[in-house]
C-alpha cells in the first residue's frame, strides 16, 4: 500500500470513489422511472481506476472518456449537480442538457468529453498531448478505453503516433471483461492488453483495478514519466462493472452469482476501507461521515435536476459555432 498519501489525500480518494458509487447506484434507480432520456452506462465497480489515475492530475491535464464516463467526470472534478442535470437533459447541465450521459464534457476541468464512439478518445488525447508539447508545458493527456476499444484501429494509430512523437500520453485500458456482451478472453487475442505496448515502443503494465493503491502507484509512475518528457505508457486496469453494458441489459452472458461475489470479495470501496482502517491511517468514523455527506449530496442533486428547467427551442441555435477571441 502506498505510504506517500496523507490522511487528507486518502479521505479525498475515498470521497471520489464514494461519490461515483452513490451517483451510479442512484442513477440505476432513477433510470427505471423513465424520467431520464437516452442511454445510460454505469461505472459502478470500477471506481478505483478513475480515482487512482485522476489523483495525479490537475485541471490543465486533459482526459478523454468513453460511453461509460460518469466516474471519469466525477474524479476529474466535474460538478456533480451539473452532471446530474445534464443526464436529466436540463438547461442547467454542464452541456446545457444537449449532451446527456454519453457526451458530458467540461473543458475547464480538462474533461474533453465522454464519447459514444468506441475508441474515439485516444486520437483526441494524442492531439491534446501534442498541443502541450508544442506549448512547452508539462501537462499530460490520458485516454480511457475499454477492452472492446482496445481492438480499434484509432487506438492503435494514436498509440503509434504518441510513441513516434514522444507525446505525454497515458493510455488506460479499463478491461472489465466484456465488450458489451462479448468476453474479452474471446475477443482479445493476447491475455493482457498491456502486452501490446511493446509493439508501440512504450512501457505497459497490467494491474488490479479493484485496488486503488495499485492503480495510484502505476498511474503515478506513468504520469511522472510523461511529464518528464519520456513519452507515453499503456496501463491495463483489470476490473469489473456491477451493472450491464447499458441500463436494461439482462446480462444473460454473466454467471448467476458473478456480480454478487465481486461485491462481497473484490469491491474497491470495501478494500480501501479495510486497508486504511486496519493500518490506522484512517478512522471508520471519518469514512462514515463521508458516506452520509455524499448520500445527502446525491439526494439534493437528483431533487434539483428534476425541478430544473429544460432547454428551450432558442437553445438549438447556441453552441453551433466556436467563437475565438
Amino acid at each position: 500500500m502506498s505510504t506517500q498519501l496523507s490522511s487528507d489525500q486518502l479521505l479525498h480518494a475515498y470521497e471520489v470513489m464514494r461519490t461515483i458509487r452513490a451517483f451510479e447506484e442512484r442513477l440505476h434507480v432513477e433510470f427505471a422511472t423513465g424520467e431520464i432520456p437516452g442511454f445510460v452506462h454505469l461505472y459502478a465497480g470500477e471506481e478505483a481506476s478513475a480515482a487512482g489515475v485522476m489523483a495525479h492530475l490537475r485541471d490543465s491535464d486533459c482526459i478523454a472518456s468513453t460511453h461509460r464516463g460518469h466516474g471519469h467526470c466525477i474524479a476529474k472534478g466535474v460538478d456533480v449537480y451539473g452532471m446530474m442535470a445534464e443526464i436529466y437533459g436540463k438547461k442547467t447541465g454542464v452541456c446545457g442538457g444537449k449532451g446527456g450521459s454519453m457526451h458530458i464534457a467540461d473543458l475547464e476541468k480538462g474533461m474533453l468529453g465522454a464519447n459514444g464512439i468506441v475508441g474515439a478518445g485516444a486520437p483526441l488525447v494524442a492531439g491534446a498531448a501534442l498541443a502541450a508539447k508544442i506549448k512547452g508545458k508539462d501537462d499530460v493527456a490520458v485516454a480511457f478505453f475499454g477492452d472492446g476499444a482496445s481492438n480499434e484501429g484509432a487506438v492503435f494509430e494514436a498509440m503509434n503516433l504518441a510513441s513516434i512523437m514522444n507525446l505525454p500520453c497515458i493510455f488506460v485500458a479499463e478491461n472489465n471483461g466484456y465488450a458489451e456482451a462479448t468476453a474479452s478472453n474471446w475477443s482479445v487475442a493476447c491475455e493482457h492488453i498491456a502486452d501490446r505496448a511493446v509493439g508501440f515502443g512504450m512501457p505497459g503494465v497490467t494491474i488490479d483495478g479493484f485496488d486503488f493503491f495499485a492503480v495510484h502507484e502505476a498511474a503515478g509512475a506513468a504520469i511522472d514519466r510523461a511529464r518528464a518528457g519520456q513519452g507515453p505508457s499503456l496501463i491495463e486496469v483489470k476490473l469489473s462493472r456491477y451493472y450491464g453494458h447499458f441500463e436494461g441489459d439482462a446480462q444473460t452472458y454473466r454467471a448467476a452469482d458473478e456480480v454478487k461475489n465481486l461485491r462481497e470479495s473484490r469491491d474497491c470501496l470495501l478494500q480501501f476501507r479495510d486497508k486504511t482502517t486496519r493500518t490506522g491511517l484512517l478512522q471508520t468514523a471519518q469514512l462514515d461521515a463521508i458516506d452520509a455527506r455524499i448520500d445527502d449530496l446525491i439526494e439534493d442533486a437528483v431533487r434539483r435536476a428534476k425541478s430544473d428547467p429544460k432547454p428551450q427551442p432558442a437553445d438549438l441555435l447556441t453552441d453551433v459555432y466556436v467563437t475565438y477571441p
